[in-house]
């Protein structure tokens, strides 16, 4: 009786991406970062991967690891597997148009809360079939989402009208299309001095005007610009509060313990009837929407009903 040999194992797609991330970010924590998987998880991967394999992939070198030729070798045609994949995905999306399918957006809180729930809605009330998934994520969690492969669209945000750390560090990798202008406020409590001065005063006069005042800072991103833009007009703010709450911001605001920049969609979002907001002279944001080449046919649909929401 002839032997028959035994089937190839087959590799698993998930594994192939955390190769492939391993291979891009140079190593296993770093890849841990962009996947937003745990260390060991990655690790488990990778070891399940080379025994899928029946070779060795990753070698030590030192305190990290370094991919072997065969390693290298799969994580190239890694690549090439995921992206035909995400092609035949896109394809079948294609064929069945938009009776069907899914959009998954990652989208930063304050647009979550304000433009986000009335896209979703557009869409679902044209396209009713199409299901939608939803994950909070500041930019840069958004974008790694992205390249993962876990979402289908990033909202993201750049301030820029000022040289400071960027959201996002290269967009030149994605379809970006732009939703909307988002202006910036100052934001101080009614009864106190207010924004000195009203119309007519450029941004920097306005936040120097504040200068001895206590800041309350957000995020990193917004942390960064507020810092950029009070250092071109020629001070440094004092930090006193740190909160990623808008709704939080302003009850600090109301309550006499600072003053604070914050973007419209927040204020759209939550608006405190005891703050004084103006809108800072030529300070804004860009909201933005990115996907990674062509998108479906769901993705498209939301990415233009974002714009379409953002414009009304």
């Amino acid at each position: 009786m002839t032997d028959v040999p035994p089937p190839a194992a087959q590799l698993d797609l998930t594994r192939l991406r955390v190769l492939a991330a391993v291979a891009r970010t140079g190593s296993v924590t770093a890849a841990a970062r962009e996947l937003h998987y745990a260390q060991p998880s990655v690790s488990h991967h990778l070891a399940r991967l080379e025994t899928e394999a029946g070779i060795p992939l990753l070698q030590r070198a030192g305190r990290g690891v370094r991919l072997t030729e065969a390693g290298r070798l799969l994580a190239d045609r890694a690549g090439e597997i995921i992206a035909r994949v995400e092609g035949a995905q896109r394809e079948l999306d294609a064929l069945a148009g938009l009776r069907a399918g899914r959009a998954r957006l990652a989208a930063f809180p304050s647009a979550l809360a304000t433009i986000v729930p009335e896209a979703v809605t557009r869409l679902r009330r044209d396209h009713p079939g199409i299901g939608v998934s939803l994950v909070e994520a500041e930019p840069p969690e958004a974008v790694a989402a992205l390249q993962a492969g876990e979402v289908d669209v990033a909202l993201v945000f750049e301030h820029s009208d000022v040289r400071h750390t960027r959201s996002v560090d290269d967009l030149s990798r994605f379809q970006t299309t732009r939703v909307l202008d988002d202006t910036v406020h100052l934001v101080t409590a009614h009864g106190g001095r207010g924004p000195a001065g009203g119309s007519g005063r450029t941004g920097s006069a306005l936040l120097r005007a504040h200068e001895d005042d206590a800041w309350i800072a957000g995020c990193e991103r917004c942390r960064a610009d507020l810092v950029a833009r009070c250092a071109a007009a020629g001070f440094a703010p004092r930090l006193a509060f740190e909160t990623d709450d808008y709704v939080a911001v302003q009850a600090l605001v109301a309550a006499g313990a600072g003053v604070s920049l914050l973007p419209g969609l927040a204020l759209r979002a939550h608006r405190n009837p005891d703050v004084v907001t103006v809108p800072l002279p030529g300070a804004g944001r860009s909201v933005l929407a990115l996907t990674v080449g062509a998108p479906t046919p769901p993705a498209a649909a939301l990415v233009e009903r974002l714009v379409a929401t953002g414009r009304s």
